[in-house]
């Protein structure tokens, strides 16, 4: 019954734009932890973005200046804004939520593809 549902995935040319979005429930939205993972063929998993209760935000280093996360709390709903993309961003994306000592879950998955 605890779902992250990800949205905004598909195709973009490099230096595109594209906005992902994961919804969830309000008790996960406004207790956890939320964030983006990633995870490119033959990678592992990476983290990408992740946002507090507060506003509080994390970047990866590849990210930084280009991904934007925020959070909706009207809407239960935390976005990953990504401008400049690269190729290299290519990956499946999975919206992530997590709370220590409580528990950790993960949405399906949207794919994002950056080619010309």
């Amino acid at each position: 019954q605890v779902q992250l549902v990800e949205s905004g995935g598909g195709l973009v040319q490099p230096g595109g734009s594209l906005r992902l979005s994961c919804a969830t429930s309000r008790s996960i939205f406004s207790n956890y932890l939320m964030g983006w993972y990633r995870q490119a063929p033959g990678k592992q998993r990476e983290f990408v973005a992740r946002i507090t209760t507060g506003g509080g935000t994390n970047y990866a280093d590849s990210v930084k200046g280009r991904f934007t996360i925020s959070r909706d709390n009207a809407k239960t709903t935390v976005y990953l804004q990504m401008n400049s993309l690269k190729p290299e961003d290519t990956a499946v994306y999975y919206c992530n939520s997590q709370r220590l000592g409580q528990g950790v879950y993960w949405g399906k998955g949207t794919l994002v593809t950056v080619s010309a």
